[in-house]
């Protein structure tokens, strides 16, 4: 979704990415590679990214990840949480959907010991990363059209995982693919898809893409 990032903090919204891991050990990285990588993608795409460290490979749905999530999202006053699609193959993506699922009702808690003030976050919308061969099935399109060179750049800046690799090159590709595609479905030229489990409230048909 990183065309979307970019359209909303180019928006004026206040967008932070929470790294769940450093991603590390991986063929051509480490971690000090991997953190440039990371700050290069996040200024790329305009926005603020913090890191909370945990164990890649082995992210675990516990108690103390939960705390870790909400604490941050009550810090952010985050109002909209977008986390990886449900439906998944990779352990670690399944896990951080579970934490940060629950971690949106720890952040509403008062009388616990976490940073920040209570907040409910109103919208959790997921995007897709899935290590499945599914074909989305999207809630709803967002039209990102003009923001298909950011994304691209802010992918590559991940030098060491999608440049390095000769087997992961073609990802960019495809997801070049991907934009156009979706963008076909409402008529534009580029667009990301997304889920929701509950109905999103629209104030109007201003917005829609016609």
């Amino acid at each position: 979704m990183g065309a979307t990032v970019a359209k909303l903090a180019s928006s004026g919204h206040d967008v932070l990415l929470l790294d769940m891991t450093n991603g590390e050990p991986t063929p051509f990285g480490d971690p000090e590679t991997r953190a440039k990588e990371a700050a290069a993608a996040a200024e790329i795409l305009g926005v603020r990214r913090v890191n909370l460290g945990l164990p890649n490979r082995f992210v675990e749905h516990t108690i103390e990840a939960r705390h870790q999530v909400a604490g941050v999202i009550r810090e952010h006053q985050a109002s909209i949480l977008f986390i990886p699609y449900f439906e998944d193959a990779h352990p670690d993506h399944l896990a951080v959907t579970r934490i940060c699922e629950d971690a949106r009702f720890d952040a509403k808690l008062t009388k616990i010991d976490l940073p920040g003030a209570p907040i409910y976050p109103k919208w959790v919308i997921y995007y897709f990363c899935t290590h499945l061969r599914i074909v989305a099935q999207p809630t709803f399109l967002i039209d990102v059209t003009g923001f298909e060179d950011t994304k691209r750049r802010a992918i590559e800046a991940y030098h060491s995982q999608f440049v390095l690799p000769p087997r992961n090159r073609p990802i960019v590709q495809w997801l070049d693919g991907a934009l156009r595609y979706f963008g076909s479905r409402i008529g534009t030229e580029a667009a990301e898809p997304f889920f929701t489990k509950e109905p999103l409230g629209l104030s109007g048909l201003g917005e829609l893409v016609m």
